[in-house]
């Protein structure tokens, strides 16, 4: 997302069997038409895929690079359509899903072995996601690795435990509340980088500089700073 457009999203909490692709079916409550949606090479599937675009949202996910992706239409930007199934639906229920399929390469000394990108995405019209520009994003959904370091490292404390509630209610109320903490601290970090002469991107700022200012001001002006 946008660091000027921050967007909340329903936390997806399970049980401790439930996996990542099972939850991430839970995010359909909160995507909506005009979304794109960067997702890890675990999560496409055909069932998956049905499921977070019934609101009108897009998907960009990244795929394995041996996955069999045929081209059944190739277009013009150097993509190509293909279909893919789930092989967990019920053999009724077995419809193929049209994809875009989009293969680059990337030369980055700092992930040897890793040069070659394959993301399936539901933008199927190339004029509309040219596969440059896609290829040039999906980058930004490794930003997600940065904000889980923000919040289990800086902003729950080193050497804090990793959550004090002992209840499933609890764990809720605390796992929420370092989500609102992170959101406000973010949304603050954006309205700074935005106020500048020349606005700066938001990236560019320190996440705990900003943790710091925050709890400097809780302790000077009880009250004053809220999510």
């Amino acid at each position: 997302m946008e660091c000027g457009t921050p967007t909340v999203i329903d936390a997806v909490l399970g049980g401790w069997h439930d996996g990542e692709v099972r939850l991430a079916e839970d995010l359909q409550r909160s995507l909506t038409a005009g979304m794109l949606v960067l997702g890890d090479r675990n999560l496409p599937s055909a069932r998956l895929w049905r499921a977070l675009t019934s609101g009108g949202a897009d998907l960009c996910f990244r795929a394995k690079t041996n996955r069999r992706l045929p081209v059944l239409e190739p277009l013009p930007d150097g993509s190509w359509l293909t279909t893919i199934t789930a092989g967990d639906d019920k053999k009724a229920d077995r419809k193929p899903v049209t994809v875009r399929v989009i293969r680059y390469r990337l030369d980055d000394p700092g992930r040897p072995g890793q040069d070659q990108y394959v993301l399936l995405t539901s933008v199927l019209d190339p004029a509309l996601a040219p596969a440059a520009d896609l290829a040039a994003l999906y980058p930004e959904r490794w930003e997600c690795e940065t904000v889980l370091d923000e919040i289990k490292t800086h902003q729950r404390g080193a050497k804090s435990v990793v959550l004090a509630s002992k209840t499933p209610d609890g764990v809720r109320q605390e796992i929420y509340a370092h989500l609102l903490v992170h959101h406000a601290l973010r949304a603050l970090m954006a309205e700074a980088a935005a106020g500048q002469p020349e606005p700066v991107d938001c990236d560019r700022l320190s996440f705990t500089t900003a943790l710091r200012a925050a709890r400097r001001t809780v302790t000077i002006l009880p009250g004053s700073f809220s999510p």
